[in-house]
């Protein structure tokens, strides 16, 4: 999960790291009285979105009187920003945060990430700030400082102090940068984050440690822990059809495939994908509809992924384990009456009941494709869509 830059800062500065001051605005009139009350003659307005790169994209605007402000967020709010992030479609910008435009001396780039293959956080830094850190890390790799931390002691004050003599400060600024890099991993520790990164970590003209920039992304599997975090979530920045489909209880990532797969359980997904890829298709999409595959869930299944207009055939393959076969396909027949399909849709059953199950499709007077095996059920499913593309 991820949330916004100011909402980032929020987190942050309860947790001890020193960020400028701001305020979040839904207006231009919202974002001109936020500018009053922050005071300073200097502000930067920025464009709220689930996405790094703005800066580059013109989501980003220093503004020198009120009237600029205004202009600045009614620019912004509204419009689709696109970066080098978020693909041709863009984010849509609902808010904006104003905040003081604090001048500064040097740049530094402060980025804290769970490393799955180390099972370990590992503290990322660097002296050049303001700039990708995959271009870093290719061009310069020898540029980046690296700490692992170890889980059972958590990062140590030496540690920290380590990599702020690494990024050259003076000793004013390295008790300063100490706190910020002991606070945020805190944070980072405490809120169950994947990812935080401060670029740039500025530091000021009076030795200050600032994090200008924030970005923060959580597990999603510790939110039912987290409320105030999971109360951060804006539906806005992501796919509409993974909302539905999470109000549904189901999972859902749209990919960019024209075949369309509704399977149950997670590992037969991947599978089902895979197979798909194997057999010379692109998937539409990784959709888990679980356990039940009840007439409804399938329903809706359906129902999402025919909203991708790219989809060409649909491949539905359900293993029965705990479920039955014949319920299953019983399902799958209500659904697919329900819903107007219209385009290929082959079935695979399989697990208890199977023979049941397949008769009952087979008895369905529906215009069904049937498939025995996982190889079997892709291979037609890449044929059914290559057809459908001629056809069209």
């Amino acid at each position: 999960m991820d949330v916004h830059e100011y909402q980032a800062k929020e987190l942050l500065a309860s947790f001890g790291v020193a960020v400028p001051k701001g305020a979040v605005a839904f207006s231009p009139d919202q974002a001109v009285y936020a500018a009053t009350e922050l005071g300073g003659s200097f502000w930067v307005v920025k464009a709220q979105i689930h996405a790094g790169a703005r800066g580059k994209a013109g989501g980003i605007k220093l503004c020198r009187t009120y009237n600029e402000v205004r202009d600045a967020a009614k620019d912004l709010l509204g419009k689709r920003l696109v970066t080098l992030q978020t693909g041709p479609e863009g984010k849509p910008v609902q808010r904006v945060y104003v905040e003081t435009a604090d001048p500064f001396e040097r740049e530094l780039y402060l980025g804290y990430v769970l490393d799955r293959k180390a099972e370990r956080v590992r503290v990322i830094a660097s002296q050049r700030g303001g700039m990708d850190i995959e271009e870093i890390a290719a061009k310069e790799p020898e540029a980046l400082i690296q700490v692992v931390v170890e889980p059972a002691v958590g990062l140590q004050q030496f540690q920290a102090r380590e990599i702020a003599f690494q990024l050259g400060l003076n000793i004013k600024q390295v008790s300063a940068a100490v706190r910020t890099i002991m606070n945020a991993y805190r944070a980072f520790r405490d809120c169950d984050g994947t990812m935080l990164e401060i670029n740039p970590l500025v530091v000021t003209k009076d030795d200050r440690v600032l994090a200008l920039d924030a970005k923060m992304s959580f597990d999603d599997n510790a939110m039912f822990r987290r409320g105030n975090i999971a109360d951060m979530h804006d539906p806005s920045q992501g796919d509409p059809r993974e909302a539905q489909a999470a109000e549904h209880n189901l999972s859902y990532i749209g990919l960019e495939g024209e075949i369309g797969c509704i399977v149950n359980g997670a590992g037969l997904a991947m599978a089902t994908m895979d197979m798909i890829k194997h057999a010379g298709g692109e998937p539409a999409n990784f959709l888990d509809v679980g356990g039940g595959a009840s007439p409804d869930r399938v329903a809706t299944a359906f129902r999402l992924v025919l909203s991708d207009r790219n989809v060409k055939a649909i491949l539905v393959n359900i293993f029965a384990g705990i479920n039955r076969c014949d319920w299953v396909a019983q399902g799958v027949i209500q659904a697919a009456r329900e819903v107007k399909i219209d385009v290929p849709l082959v079935v695979r059953l399989a697990g208890t009941n199977v023979e049941a199950g397949q008769k009952i499709l087979a008895e369905s007077g529906l215009d069904l494709i049937t498939a025995d095996s996982l190889s079997d059920a892709a291979r037609k499913a890449v044929e059914a869509c290559d057809a459908a593309k001629r056809k069209h």
